[in-house]
């Protein structure tokens, strides 16, 4: 039997999740913009508990928590969004690092070709921004920093903290791409620095099509995002569209009970990769970034192309060479190019991901049939 060590491209449901999902589906059906009847009532009420369940997660307030269909669209309303504030406001520069999800870049680009100017932060081998770089970055009219917590292809976690105490004499935005942390490594979001939180359900063991924005108010005002669709009013007219309430249930739930296991949740993905890392050291492999979530590893075997690889593991673990959203390309990665990697390492790259419900990792098969390519 295959094991799926793909988690981060997407998380299996959570039984208790899918079965509060169902019910919402079959039973519990209503519309939670339906005023006029206990069936829409009840809908607002579940709606309004996993706003809550989402907020807790960050020790956000709930009303501070907008419901999209996942992270991209999430970042995307993060940085379009807050477009007209900043030409009515000359603020129009913007940080980010090259190592972003697309779904951050192509959105930063759009700006670009829009008379925005981007400062890129650059990486080295380590996959990790150097933060006094951040501080001279920084300007009068810096209007959005965005830097993702940790690389859903690396695994590296960027230091978060430390960003917001260089961002704290700074009027700029800070907006955090947490799809692959939300739920899993969350201790960090808290910092009340941080304006805009970007989430997504099927990362956290939640069904796909569910996300969440998190805007954090400075006092009592709001970030100054417009909404880039319209009709409707839904959201606090940010995001309209009939809220989809049974996978926002899904989404609040998984989100409690990430929460509530966090701890030792980490603890056990931490194990299963020392006994990875064990093996592969054997091997002669090479990791590729530092400071790296315990839930994700990624490596390279020199002399060893990840598609000869992948092929040879078929029926055994199901892993990848970069990102899901992205795999129609063959381009090389580009977070490995801009963490200046040689194009032999590149192209021999492996992601193997996991979670709690990952009891154990095959590695004698793994190792056997990886070793049939070191010959």
């Amino acid at each position: 039997m295959t094991i799926y060590l793909d988690y981060n491209a997407t998380s299996p449901v959570l039984k208790p999740v899918a079965d509060l999902v169902y019910k919402m589906m079959v039973e519990e059906y209503g519309n939670s913009g339906s005023r006029t009847h206990e069936f829409g009532s009840q809908a607002k009420k579940v709606v309004e508990r996993a706003r809550g369940q989402v907020a807790l997660v960050i020790d956000a307030d709930k009303s501070e928590v907008i419901f999209t269909s996942g992270a991209t669209e999430s970042n995307n309303i993060a940085i379009l969004g807050i477009k007209q504030f900043g030409i009515e406001n000359n603020k129009k520069h913007i940080i980010t690092t090259r190592i972003e999800h697309k779904a951050v870049l192509e959105p930063i680009e759009h700006l670009a070709e829009n008379g925005f100017d981007i400062s890129y932060l650059e990486v080295s081998d380590s996959g990790v921004i150097n933060v006094s770089d951040l501080e001279q970055l920084i300007r009068e009219d810096t209007l959005l920093v965005s830097i993702m917590h940790v690389n859903n292809e690396t695994g590296c976690i960027q230091p978060i903290s430390e960003i917001c105490e260089v961002l704290k004499l700074s009027e700029a935005y800070f907006h955090v791409d947490a799809a692959q942390s939300f739920g899993k490594l969350s201790e960090d979001l808290v910092n009340k620095r941080i304006d805009l939180i970007s989430a997504s359900g099927h990362k956290v063991y939640a069904p796909k099509g569910i996300g969440a924005l998190v805007m954090r108010k400075r006092g009592f005002t709001k970030p100054p995002l417009k909404p880039l669709l319209f009709g409707g009013g839904q959201e606090k007219g940010l995001r309209p569209g009939t809220l989809p309430v049974q996978l926002i249930a899904g989404f609040g739930l998984a989100c409690e009970l990430g929460l509530k296991n966090a701890k030792k949740w980490q603890k056990h993905a931490f194990a299963l990769k020392a006994s990875l890392i064990a093996e592969l050291d054997k091997m002669g492999a090479q990791y590729n970034g530092e400071n790296t979530s315990p839930f994700v590893l990624n490596f390279s075997i020199p002399g060893m192309n990840s598609e000869a690889a992948m092929v040879v593991l078929k029926g055994i673990a199901a892993l990848s060479n970069g990102s899901a959203c992205t795999s129609n390309s063959y381009t090389p990665s580009h977070v490995l190019s801009s963490m200046g990697l040689d194009e032999d390492r590149i192209n021999g790259s492996l992601r193997m991901s996991w979670g709690h419900l990952t009891e154990k990792l095959p590695l004698e098969q793994i190792m056997t049939q990886l070793s049939q390519l070191k010959l």
